[in-house]
């Protein structure tokens, strides 16, 4: 079957093309990078493993909501099934594993529960992905400017290829446009930035990378999540969203088990890194969808 096609950006990429028999791995991801971001990935894994990328960011109810304050008109249900419905017209029924990177692990959990049990992979990859449980549901002002100009500051280095490293304790109660400050200063010094970068420039970027964080936000809010039906494997990178926390809290969700590795790297760039590649790359192995075997009645 041929995937649907929606006028705009594809949501499907084709990374990697599976050899006879070599199965295929479907990534969940959220957008923020390009989705190309995964060829790191797509050249660890196994010789013959295909490399399929489902991207959330094409989908007009998502992406949009960066651009328009964060308020997304859809739900993390909505974008589940849309995502189901890719991955129903692409998977032949051969081996698959399935995987999903920081909001895109949310809804590929969410995805799995709504498959029937005998097309669920093996397990689900989350790769440094929090948990949508009410410990990790948190208000908007929840996300306070030294918490988003941190991560807002790895997420500008990956996506200029240079570290934009700023020190934690300088950013310890600043606000948002001192904060970028000392951003702007760090990525200028790092090659990162033009040193005549417009701070009006950055704050835009800044402005519209939380939205997107906020959107992600509101769409967990609301949403209950159930037990995973099928085992959980968690990577977290070394510089996790949340450092320090093991299991992001998964564990709640994960009754039939959690296995929790760790890569190098920050959130975004764990995601084109070589020496993390290969820690997910091992992790993802295509198999058979796991069929259930039925209970005999007595």
């Amino acid at each position: 079957m041929r995937p649907r096609r929606d006028a705009g950006p594809a949501v499907v990429h084709r990374l990697a093309e599976p050899a006879d028999g070599g199965g295929t791995v479907y990534l969940v991801h959220p957008g923020a990078l390009a989705a190309t971001v995964h060829r790191t990935l797509a050249a660890a894994l196994p010789p013959g493993t295909g490399l399929t990328v489902l991207d959330l960011s094409a989908l007009p109810a998502y992406w949009e909501a960066a651009l328009t304050g964060g308020r997304a008109d859809t739900s993390i249900e909505e974008l589940a099934d849309r995502i189901g419905e890719e991955l129903a017209a692409l998977h032949d029924g051969g081996p698959y594993a399935l995987a999903g990177w920081s909001f895109g692990g949310v809804v590929a959990q969410a995805l799995v529960g709504r498959m029937p049990a005998g097309r669920r992979p093996e397990r689900l990859v989350l790769l440094d992905s929090i948990a949508p449980t009410p410990e990790y549901q948190q208000p908007d002002d929840a996300l306070e400017p030294p918490l988003l100009l941190g991560w807002f500051a790895m997420y500008l280095g990956a996506k200029r290829g240079r570290p934009v490293t700023v020190d934690e304790g300088r950013l310890a109660g600043c606000s948002t446009e001192d904060g970028l400050r000392l951003v702007l200063a760090a990525a200028a010094g790092s090659g990162a930035l033009p040193a005549d970068t417009p701070p009006a420039g950055l704050r835009k970027l800044y402005d519209t990378y939380v939205d997107g964080l906020l959107r992600n936000n509101r769409l967990t809010a609301p949403y209950t999540a159930r037990a995973c039906g099928v085992p959980l494997v968690l990577v977290t990178a070394e510089r996790s969203l949340l450092p320090g926390d093991r299991t992001l809290g998964w564990e709640a969700l994960a009754p039939h088990g959690l296995d929790v590795h760790h890569c190098p790297g920050d959130h975004y760039t764990m995601l084109d890194r070589p020496d993390a590649a290969a820690v997910i790359a091992r992790l993802l192995r295509p198999a058979a969808p796991a069929r259930r075997t039925p209970v005999p009645k007595v």
